[in-house]
């Protein structure tokens, strides 16, 4: 299948990106690298030994979508180009609704103007909000509490109606919940361009002395520490739900959101003692006061993945730890050599 893939150079693009590869789709990345970087792909082709098409060029440029795809000509895209930081989209939401929202909108037009009907998008559990029940499930209600998640939801409702105008359209949601971890080689991963805003690169970070320590944001949730409660997911599980999310929606002419996470709950004081274990090495932190727009906890039910996507995730947290810091060993800087 030929795969158009935005936002491919990021995290989890290339990791879903050596997915597609090592299943035999031909692949073409649209990227405008202003938070990834050229050598992840470069260091995908290494692990793959496959080579893809790639254009440069921003998520809002229909022009250049539309010319990308004519040349390529795809049956599905995956697009995961957007911004993602939610402590920056209560600072900057205008910049938000402008590549989340604006973007997805240029995306489908282009899409149409190309004849490719099938899209899988990278949401986010952001849309639930203040969660009411655990394990979240797809039916929970939605209410987003900050503008990153809000565009999320934003950027859904319109695919939905997208594909609910042309019975020839199919698209699947996935609504991550915290992904984490590298590709077992070491050759790709993590790679925030500024101030880390998740964990694990604040995690590596701390631990190899780049700064005094880190701030565990709140310690007064009703979790049982007190820290912030997540479902992380090993990114390479991430990577594999897109490859099955693709087959469901080339085999199904519908749009369904579906969770993609583990089950299973862990607080931020409890990976970061897991991360110590598997490391042997101390990561210094300080409880700090709550971040404006999360929430206490985030758990997912994964069985309508199971359900529908034949998809598990296979990965334990020790699993997702000993990448993160195989990655960290053998790339202390990141792509940046």
């Amino acid at each position: 299948m030929k795969v158009f893939v935005t936002g491919g150079a990021g995290y989890i693009g290339s990791h879903t990106l050596v997915e597609l590869l090592e299943q035999g789709h031909q692949v073409c990345v649209f990227d405008n690298f202003s938070n990834s970087s050229p050598a992840a792909l470069r260091r995908v082709k290494h692990i793959t030994n496959s080579d893809f098409s790639q254009d440069e060029g921003d998520i809002r440029d229909e022009a250049a979508l539309s010319q990308a795809m004519a040349e390529f000509s795809p049956d599905m895209v995956v697009h995961f180009a957007g911004l993602k930081a939610v402590g920056e989209s209560n600072a900057l939401p205008l910049k938000y609704y402008d590549h989340n929202v604006c973007g997805s909108v240029a995306l489908l037009k282009a899409m149409d103007t190309a004849g490719c009907n099938h899209i899988v998008f990278s949401s986010s559990a952001t849309v639930y909000g203040e969660v009411q029940y655990l394990p979240c499930d797809e039916k929970h209600p939605l209410g987003p509490i900050n503008p990153y998640g809000r565009t999320k939801l934003m950027v859904e409702e319109i695919i939905r109606d997208w594909a609910k105008a042309d019975k020839s359209k199919s698209a699947i949601l996935l609504r991550y919940f915290n992904p984490v971890g590298a590709h077992p080689s070491g050759l790709i991963g993590e790679d925030p361009k500024d101030i880390p805003n998740n964990i694990m690169p604040l995690i590596l970070q701390a631990a190899a002395g780049k700064f005094a320590e880190l701030s565990v944001f709140g310690g007064d949730y009703e979790t049982r520490d007190g820290s912030g409660e997540r479902d992380y997911i090993h990114v390479v599980d991430l990577a594999r739900a897109h490859l099955a999310a693709i087959e469901f929606a080339k085999n199904n002419r519908t749009c369904k959101a579906i969770n993609i996470g583990t089950g299973s709950g862990i607080t931020v004081l409890e990976l970061i003692n897991t991360y110590e274990k598997i490391s042997g090495q101390k990561v210094p932190f300080r409880i700090v006061e709550r971040r404006a727009g999360d929430v206490g906890a985030s758990v997912a039910s994964a069985a309508k993945a199971a359900n529908l996507l034949a998809w598990n995730a296979e990965f334990s947290v020790e699993d997702m730890c000993r990448s993160a810091l195989n990655w960290q060993t053998k790339n202390p800087n990141g792509y940046e050599l």
